[in-house]
């Protein structure tokens, strides 16, 4: 063979094998960038719902009762970001967003954006501090930082707060406000009350539930449970459109099991488990406390339109669990207070001490319970006494 041939054949065998290393490089270096780059967010939460007599949800006042959180936490009663005084106690609206939480995995320390908006709400909790807090809430730049130890903050007291925190989600580290210490936390949270419409009615009427999912999209599940005095029962209803009629439940079933029923459901929604745990843990005193209610979980679609959320870089997996929270009001409820308001007018002064406690049991929801009464009653003399008493709620000493 030609000597000419025989370097031109060497040099193409070459040039073949070196387009092949750098192929491969660029292959690795690519693989290696996205693998670094790598960035999950997982959130869950709840709205919280009063169903009226119509089946469409009740202005109330979600803010009106003892707080449930730590003292560090930010409040629009608060001085901070400028904002004017305000008591959480005399806002009105007809859902509590509660508790959303934002988690992020990454495999590296990470610099990263992260904004809620909340156009039909206002947000009244945060923690850590924001750059900027009203009908949305944005956080501006902070780090994310696998597996950082950091001194989370505690005010020392048992809070269903903290049971957000155990997950292996990477701590975060946000300077909210220039010139201000950085605040550590295993994940952003958030609260808000808000008037805007939920997919799905409920209405309680001679024993028969009826559902109607007035969405555009299908409900995946609900969970119907009700607790009369620790007899508790639940029902599953999968993929619900349209309207549905069911019969009132038989009290024969146990926590336990609507436990793994909604742990079940939210892991089926995209949630780890640990997520799944920390927010059944986080609000297992109220779900499932005595009363009737409906589970759900919205539709993404809803979601994303109630809270659209921008975070930058874009993670490359993002999942949002929002729990729909309808509370019903049934006949039972209403006998207790109406018997209890007919107590008030008692001359001795520990009966009715005895009647403003069993109307206090039932917290924020006693307004609403308050409000229906006043409907249906024809009596002035007891109208008056239970328009008193929605008056004296409205403020914390009241």
């Amino acid at each position: 063979m030609p000597r000419v041939i025989r370097l031109s054949l060497v040099s193409l065998v070459s040039v073949a094998v070196l387009f092949g290393i750098a192929i491969k490089l660029r292959r690795a270096s690519k693989a290696k960038i996205s693998k670094q780059d790598s960035l999950a967010v997982h959130e869950w939460g709840t709205f919280t719902s009063i169903a009226g007599k119509d089946g469409v949800a009740l202005e109330w006042r979600p803010l009106n009762g003892s707080a449930d959180l730590p003292k560090f936490v930010h409040t629009i009663e608060k001085a901070a970001l400028g904002l004017r005084y305000q008591s959480k106690a005399d806002l009105t609206a007809l859902v509590r967003m509660e508790t959303p939480v934002l988690y992020f995995y990454s495999n590296r320390e990470m610099n990263i954006s992260a904004e809620v908006d909340f156009p039909k709400g206002k947000i009244t909790e945060w923690y850590p501090q924001a750059r900027s807090v009203g009908t949305g809430i944005n956080w501006g730049r902070f780090k994310v930082a696998p597996g950082a130890v950091f001194n989370l903050p505690a005010d020392y007291s048992e809070n269903h707060y903290y049971a957000a925190r155990e997950t292996d989600a990477a701590p975060v580290q946000v300077c909210g406000i220039s010139g201000k210490a950085p605040e550590q936390e295993k994940f952003l949270f958030y609260r808000g009350i808000g008037n805007f419409d939920l997919p799905p009615s409920v209405k309680l009427r001679n024993g028969q539930l009826t559902l109607n999912n007035l969405g555009k999209e299908p409900i995946g599940r609900l969970i119907i449970f009700e607790n009369q005095g620790g007899r508790i029962q639940h029902r599953t209803v999968d993929n619900l459109s349209g309207e549905l009629l069911t019969q009132r439940l038989e009290l024969d079933s146990n926590v336990d099991t609507v436990i793994q029923e909604l742990k079940q459901t939210l892991l089926t929604s995209g949630l780890y488990e640990k997520e799944a745990d920390a927010m059944i843990k986080t609000w297992r005193n109220s779900w499932f406390e005595e009363g009737m209610r409906v589970f759900y979980v919205l539709p993404r679609n809803t979601t994303d339109a109630v809270l659209p959320l921008n975070i930058q870089p874009p993670p490359s997996e993002l999942v949002r669990v929002l729990v729909g929270r309808t509370e019903l009001i049934t006949p039972e409820m209403e006998k207790s207070v109406r018997e209890r308001v007919s107590m008030l007018s008692s001359s001795l002064p520990k009966t009715r001490a005895q009647a403003r406690l069993a109307i206090q049991k039932y917290g924020r929801f006693s307004e609403p319970i308050l409000k229906r009464l006043v409907e249906d009653e024809k009596d002035p003399v007891v109208r008056a006494r239970i328009e008193q008493i929605i008056k004296q709620t409205h403020s914390p000493s009241g």
